[in-house]
């Protein structure tokens, strides 16, 4: 929502990205998210926050300028996800520049790291203060869940520029018995219109 935070009933495809992400990245490739298992219930949790309305500009700072952060607080409510556990289902999508190299060498590298508990950096899911923790997974059953979630952000489809500019892209989503099934994505090329297939 615009002010508050509401979040999705569950993790989305382009946040399970980038736990995966967190955990093993290299340029020669992509994750594509498939499937993930919902493996608890969806239970929420609310919390109040004080935040500054406004961000501190590089030049007002330079020319001396404070931000008092007292005259610019407002409370914002965040309602969350609690006690979250997830499978994710993901391939290996190799970059045009990746040359012949094995997509399962990528995912045995990912594999040994997630057995090691190692990460590139601490996971996290929505807001930095919530962290994610990861591990093999145990074979546990998914939740016996069936809803439908309606929109959910699949990803973003930025400028080529690099201005830092995207526009959002959105699927019709369903968890059906505890498994959301992520649609596959054709990627467009540079100028041209994303689809989904």
């Amino acid at each position: 929502m615009k002010v508050e935070r509401v979040s999705y009933p569950c993790i989305t495809p382009s946040a399970a990205r980038g736990v995966l992400e967190a955990i093993f990245w290299k340029p020669e490739f992509t994750w594509r998210v498939r499937q993930i298992d919902v493996l608890r219930p969806i239970r929420y949790f609310s919390i109040l926050r004080n935040e500054v309305k406004s961000k501190a500009a590089v030049r007002s700072a330079q020319s001396g300028s404070v931000l008092v952060a007292d005259d610019d607080r407002t409370q914002r409510h965040t309602l969350a996800l609690r006690d979250v556990a997830y499978v994710i289902y993901a391939d290996v999508e190799l970059r045009p520049h990746a040359g012949e190299e094995n997509p399962a060498k990528f995912r045995d590298q990912f594999r040994r790291r997630v057995a090691k508990g190692q990460c590139y950096r601490q996971p996290y899911l929505g807001c930095r203060e919530f962290s994610a923790f990861f591990a093999e997974p145990l074979g546990e059953a998914p939740e016996p869940i069936t809803e439908d979630l309606g929109p959910m952000l699949l990803d973003i489809d930025y400028v080529p520029a690099g201005s830092g500019r995207g526009t959002p892209v959105f699927f019709e989503a369903r968890i059906a018995e505890g498994r959301l099934t992520v649609p596959n994505r054709v990627h467009a090329a540079p100028g041209g219109e994303p689809g989904d297939s």
